[in-house]
């Protein structure tokens, strides 16, 4: 099998039962389904949702909370609930578990973003399965993913998996809502998403414990294409599942084709994660060297400066009011203002600096392919 490192996500509506509480079988059959795929040599890192699920019956709520406080304590309760069963249903294989709760901002933070790769590395080489959820007991708005398939996304960039599986209650993605339009198409296999599609994709969810509809569903893809990871959107049953998508016989929608390719650790971060601090404004031959050649950015093609920024801030690209691209600097605001149009060689001696580039090609990640 090609396929050596797979990201899994199920969600709440695949883990739990009519009333939302959470489903043990259900749980059980995938851990089994997942010790298949490692049987067979596969990496596998699980993206689980079921935290909430788990933990609101024992706190003391009828049925799944509905505000933030009570979801956050139901969560907290039931995050020790939900990986206790997966460490009890995974050592029935042998298969050691682990738990990694994240927020954005350990994204957002460089070095963070690279303590969380080399952990899960780590367990991966001990043959240990990391098992990821979003905090939810602490975390706020503006530190959030939004929800379970966009982590398991940026997760699956950030260790180059070979695929990610967002496993769902839908059978993959339709041209309209099957459960409204009998008539729907169902997309077998889809080479990328196209910002279209999203716009006409619902965010509706038609479970009642998820948070996220088909159209987080196809950001998530469409996220892991651009960090070149093909994706798989729909459902599963039996023990063998997971074996059947990744051999091309799942019961959904499959998303990527040849041109897909892995992304470096330190571009997704500038591309996704870091905070942008200022602007550069470029002219026609810095486009073209950037856009057709894949060069570096120089001082002689800046013609703007925005903003205020140290030396190794990210800022962005500008070419006729697009954004063409992000990168990471190598002098700060001021020393590029005064370096701004003129050759390297004079920038150089200018600032008594040995670096020629304003931002060099290895820091610099397109965003937009041309205009």
């Amino acid at each position: 099998m090609a396929n050596k490192r797979v990201v899994v996500k199920i969600g709440s509506s695949s883990l739990t039962k009519k009333d939302g509480s959470l489903s043990i079988d259900k749980l059980q059959e995938h851990t089994e389904a997942i010790a298949k795929l490692m049987q067979q040599g596969i990496e596998v890192i699980l993206i689980s949702s079921g935290a909430v699920s788990a933990g609101f019956h024992d706190l003391g709520y009828s049925s799944r909370p509905v505000t933030v406080a009570g979801k956050q304590a139901a969560a907290a309760v039931g995050q020790g609930l939900l990986i206790e069963a997966y460490a009890d249903a995974f050592k029935k294989y042998g298969i050691v578990s682990s738990q990694l709760l994240l927020t954005r901002d350990v994204f957002v933070n460089k070095q963070q973003f690279h303590n969380v790769f080399q952990v899960i590395s780590e367990l991966l080489r001990r043959s240990v399965i990391p098992i990821i959820n979003e905090n939810d007991a602490v975390a706020i708005d503006e530190l959030t993913f939004g929800d379970n398939d966009m982590l398991s996304a940026l997760v699956s960039g950030l260790v180059n998996a070979d695929y990610l599986i967002l496993l769902t209650d839908i059978n993959g993605l339709y041209s309209a809502n099957p459960n409204q339009y009998p008539d729907a198409i169902r997309y077998n296999q889809l080479d990328h998403v196209s910002d279209e599609l999203i716009d006409q994709t619902s965010q509706n969810s038609s479970s009642k414990v998820g948070t996220g509809g088909m159209k987080s569903k196809l950001l998530a893809a469409q996220t892991a294409l651009s960090l070149g990871v093909h994706a798989f959107v729909g459902v599963g049953k039996g023990s063998n599942k997971f074996v059947d998508i990744l051999a091309g016989n799942g019961d959904g929608t499959y998303i990527g084709n040849y041109h897909t390719h892995h992304v470096r650790k330190h571009k997704q971060w500038i591309a996704f994660h870091s905070n942008v601090s200022g602007q550069l404004i470029i002219d026609d031959g810095a486009k073209e060297a950037l856009l057709k050649k894949g060069r570096s950015l120089l001082p002689a093609g800046v013609l703007k400066v925005k903003d205020t920024f140290a030396e190794n801030d990210v800022v962005e690209i500008v070419y006729h009011n697009d954004v063409i691209a992000k990168g990471q600097v190598n002098y700060n605001s001021e020393e590029i203002q005064q370096i701004k149009g003129l050759s390297s060689a004079q920038a150089m001696n200018i600032i008594d600096q040995t670096k020629a580039e304003v931002i060099h090609r290895n820091n610099l990640v397109l965003t937009l392919q041309g205009v």
